[in-house]
Order: C-alpha cells, then sequence, then structure tokens
C-alpha cells in the first residue's frame, strides 16, 4: 500500500470537484495548491494573464507549502490543462520540491484540450519520479478504473 497526497490547483472548481471525488475513494491526504496572488475571476483577464506567464516560464509564488512531502509514496496532482500544458502554480510546485523516487498520477481538466502535452511538461520538471500517463478527467475513461490501475487502498 501507498501513502497517497491528492493535490490539485483549480481556478474555476472543475479540478477541486475531481480531486474531491477522488478523495472520497482513497486513504490520503487532501492539499490545494494556492497561488500567493489569486488569479483575476475575470475570465478574458485570467486567460490573458495565464497565457503570458505559461509562454514567459513564469512560476508564481505559492500561499500554500507541503510540510513534508517525503511522507507521500504516490502524489496523485490535479490540474486544469491551460494552453496545453499544466497551470503555472502547478509547475511551482512541482520545482519547489523533490520528487525522487515518488509515483505521480496526474488527472487533468480541459474545456475539450485533453491531456495533450501535460504529461511530458510534469516528466521535464519530476526527472528522479515515476510519471504515469494520467487521467483526462473530462474524457470517457470511468475515474473508478483509473483509481485502481494505481494500487491504492481505497476507504
Amino acid at each position: 500500500m501507498k501513502k497517497a497526497l491528492i493535490t490539485y490547483f483549480s481556478h474555476s472548481g472543475t479540478t477541486k470537484k475531481v480531486a474531491e471525488q477522488i478523495h472520497k475513494v482513497v486513504s490520503g491526504d487532501l492539499f490545494e495548491i494556492r497561488e500567493k496572488t489569486p488569479y483575476p475571476r475575470d475570465y478574458k483577464t485570467v486567460v490573458n494573464q495565464a497565457k503570458r506567464e505559461i509562454a514567459n516560464g513564469y512560476r508564481p509564488a505559492l500561499k500554500t507549502e507541503i510540510p513534508n512531502i517525503s511522507d507521500y509514496d504516490l502524489i496523485i496532482l490535479g490540474s486544469p490543462n491551460w494552453w496545453s500544458t499544466i497551470a503555472p502554480p502547478v509547475a511551482t510546485f512541482l520545482t519547489k520540491e523533490d520528487f525522487s523516487g515518488m509515483t505521480i498520477a496526474p488527472f487533468i481538466t480541459h474545456g475539450g484540450g485533453g491531456l495533450n502535452r501535460t504529461i511530458s511538461d510534469i516528466k521535464k520538471l519530476c526527472p528522479g519520479a515515476n510519471v504515469l500517463e494520467g487521467f483526462d478527467a473530462n474524457g470517457s475513461g470511468e475515474l473508478s478504473v483509473w483509481l485502481k490501475s494505481l494500487n491504492i487502498k481505497e476507504d
């Protein structure tokens, strides 16, 4: 059995809902990645800001931190797909910690963009981790089947 951390960033609430569904099934801790300066609520404004951040490789400061990431061997990581990749706060989270020897199981929410390069970008940011192929949270896959494939304890 693996000790799991379900961690996610959610701007609109969609990724949070999926993380909470996972948490209901999986024994593990739930943690929200939050940026120090919140994104604007206006859709067009946040779209433009996030697009610039991704283009420039910007890593926003985080408001929240995990006290001891080494307590976990499985990280179930949720992010929206923003312009074919993970949201900048998730990239910040992944670059602040050492995930060597851990397994990262990503789940991605999106408005039609699929997984795109989210998984390969996570692999680049976490070279010592075992990054699984991930779950397309808006696709046709079954969440329960994906969770069983992770070989983790269920409540």
